[in-house]
């Protein structure tokens, strides 16, 4: 049988947070890069929390995120992982894959020339 061992120096150990792997990170800051290049978007934030993974995109630093695109594992077998949400907190597209879901932003650089 099996001894447990319990010592207050012992720590429980906190759960993982989510974050965004390289591969996920590439073509989110490629769409970005183009979007700052076009002079719409001027700052971003990454947060890192126990159930989700989020990158803000802020048209100025002082406001609040235009845009939120959110990682959420335990979604995966449900609606997906990944979503883009608007100001107003509303989803503008969610699904398993990354670059699917981020064309809904990639459509804001395409635009009529007058």
């Amino acid at each position: 049988m099996a001894a447990q061992i319990s010592s207050p120096h012992l720590r429980e150990i906190p759960p993982p947070q989510v974050s965004f792997h390289r591969t996920e990170l590439a073509p989110i800051l490629s769409l970005y890069g183009r979007m700052v290049a076009a002079g719409e978007w001027r700052d971003y934030g990454i947060s890192s929390l126990r159930e989700v993974a989020v990158f803000s995109i802020f048209r100025r630093t002082a406001e609040n995120p235009m845009y939120r695109i959110e990682k959420r594992p335990k979604l995966r077998d449900k609606q997906g992982m990944f979503a883009v949400i608007g100001m107003d907190g509303q989803v503008l597209r969610r699904g398993q894959d990354l670059k699917t879901v981020l064309r809904v932003l990639e459509r804001k650089l395409i635009r009529s020339v007058d």
